[in-house]
């Protein structure tokens, strides 16, 4: 666990936020890199990815604060801070960094003024990736079409890079102690610093005495997430993109790829998790994100179909006409390019 990465000008660089500047710079960069070998205009997607950033957060802290299980605590925080109850240590509670007032009699800690804009406040934490994506993705579809940019082709690139954020998203998550596993004692189960997320929620959890003792050890869930995303980022890479029959098929294999593996780390870690009816938030979206591709899956194929012998039939009728010592028929690229 290595929360931040130095300082600059006195300030400290968190590891989670580090990574995720580091995830975006290589999803621009493949992004572009992608787009230009296909004949695709790469200065749209430096602006798309701009874009995305901003409204990817954006959409990740509403996630987190509407289906993470805070939002009340949101509320009061703005309506009546005297509501929230922090369940941390009186040494917390009266730390700098909290500066609470100390509930000896129900044991917690409350904030000692409200703040209405603490819901907004992503740098300290609270970020749904599910949240960021359905936010990014949705967004990035009305500008894709306002810039007249194939958007089919555009997720299919999405497809590829976003397996690669996610690993470098994980890896933020690893530095910074967040995402956790359940307790265990296999080999590879691996023990938190004190004060970590995990050590916090054990003591919660009445697993230790002390939220400053290291945890038990927990599974690590993050790299699991993390290598589980690089190795959907290969499949895609090797596998689906050399046979790709249609176009959206890329970006509809990897996102259910990475709601199977979402669904199923899911009962593997332990930090809290907003839920209903059995599952978790990052399930149910997980089960909603299977079943639009299923649907999407025969339309997409029937279209990928149809754009292929349009394409076909444009090909032979410029063969003719060149016969014939004329040719009006589109190129092949005009007959196949994907204007959704």
């Amino acid at each position: 666990m290595i929360p931040t990465f130095g300082e600059v000008f006195g300030e400290p660089i968190p590891a989670y936020f580090a990574m995720l500047m580091a995830a975006f710079a290589a999803c621009t960069w493949f992004g572009v890199r992608w787009a230009r070998a296909e004949g695709l205009d790469g200065e749209v997607i430096i602006d798309l990815s701009l874009i995305s950033l901003i409204t990817g957060v954006a959409g990740a802290r509403l996630a987190h604060v509407f289906f993470d299980g805070y939002f009340m605590d949101y509320v009061h925080l703005c309506t009546d801070p005297s509501l929230v109850g922090w369940r941390i240590t009186q040494e917390q509670c009266r730390s700098e960094w909290v500066q609470g007032a100390w509930d000896a009699a129900a044991g917690v800690c409350r904030p000692t003024e409200s703040d209405c804009f603490a819901w907004a406040k992503f740098w300290q934490g609270g970020l749904t990736w599910y949240g960021g994506m359905v936010f990014g993705v949705g967004y990035a579809m009305h500008f894709l079409r306002k810039e007249g940019f194939p958007r089919l082709r555009a997720l299919d690139l999405g497809g590829r890079v976003l397996p690669l954020g996610l690993f470098f998203g994980r890896m933020g998550c690893w530095f910074g102690g967040c995402c956790f596993g359940l307790p265990t004692n296999a080999w590879y189960g691996v023990s938190f610093p004190a004060w970590s997320p995990a050590s916090e929620q054990q003591w919660r959890a009445h697993l230790l005495d002390h939220p400053g003792l290291a945890s038990l050890p927990v599974l690590p869930a993050q790299l699991m997430e993390g290598f589980g995303s690089l190795l959907i980022a290969f499949f895609i890479l090797v596998v689906v993109e050399p046979r790709k029959r249609f176009t959206g098929q890329t970006f509809c294999v990897s996102m259910s790829l990475y709601a199977v593996l979402r669904f199923g780390l899911e009962y593997l870690r332990a930090d809290d998790r907003g839920g209903t009816l059995g599952l978790t938030t990052s399930q149910w979206i997980g089960v909603l994100i299977v079943g639009a591709c299923a649907a999407m899956w025969p339309w997409l194929r029937q279209r990928g179909a149809r754009t292929r012998e349009a394409a076909l039939q444009a090909l032979n009728g410029g063969h003719r006409d060149a016969e014939g010592g004329s040719s009006n028929a589109p190129p092949a690229d005009e007959a196949t390019a994907d204007g959704a």
